[in-house]
């Protein structure tokens, strides 16, 4: 088994300090003292607590992307690739608190704008994919649907990220899978109405 580097131990430490202490500020000096290493060994791996904030960020873009990739190849139907991303979103937030956190911005406050720039960029980038997924779907469905595939990728997101928002306020107990079968077959009712998907 491989040895933790130093620097993926001060990431781990800080990604469950973002999971145990909910609402909190982690402070580079609580980030040391939970690794057991001085502030300056941290700044020897990371030159700032916001390259500490893009690394992890990084690590959400490598988990989540890829299998975006994979659903939008593998999912049969316009309904399944959208469902799949919905649902990759979701389970990623309730496995990772921590990771939930830097995805809503509830860690980034007073941090780098190009901190919270770079999530948005991510959410952007999903809500791209599915507003594609729906214009292909529009586009082979006779007659064709009225539907804006930009209002319904929105609403679709804006349901995602409300979800992970409300897990992130009640401090991870409201888990943001609870109810998604039900909440996605209505939405996929609206959505697509009762056409083949």
């Amino acid at each position: 088994m491989a040895k933790t580097s130093r620097r993926d131990e001060i990431l781990q430490a800080f990604a469950t300090m973002l999971e145990t202490r909910p609402g909190t500020r982690i402070t580079t000096a609580a980030l040391a003292a939970e690794v057991g290493v001085s502030e300056a060994a941290l700044y020897r791996h990371f030159p700032s607590k916001a390259k500490m904030l893009d690394a992890l960020i990084e690590f959400i873009e490598d988990s989540l992307l890829p299998r975006v990739t994979r659903i939008l190849a593998d999912a049969p139907t316009a309904e399944a690739k959208c469902r799949g991303i919905m649902q990759l979103l979701l389970v990623f937030a309730e496995r990772n608190p921590g990771f939930a956190r830097l995805l809503v911005g509830d860690a980034l406050q007073g941090e780098n704008e190009r901190l919270r720039g770079r999530t948005r960029q991510l959410f952007d980038r999903l809500e791209t994919e599915l507003r594609s997924v729906l214009r292909t779907w529009a586009a082979q469905q006779v007659p064709a649907p009225q539907v804006n595939a930009n209002d319904m990728a929105n609403l679709m997101l804006a349901h995602t990220e409300g979800r992970i928002n409300q897990f992130v306020r009640s401090e991870f107990s409201a888990k943001p899978t609870l109810g998604w079968d039900a909440q996605w077959q209505a939405l996929s009712l609206g959505l697509f109405g009762d056409r083949v998907v």
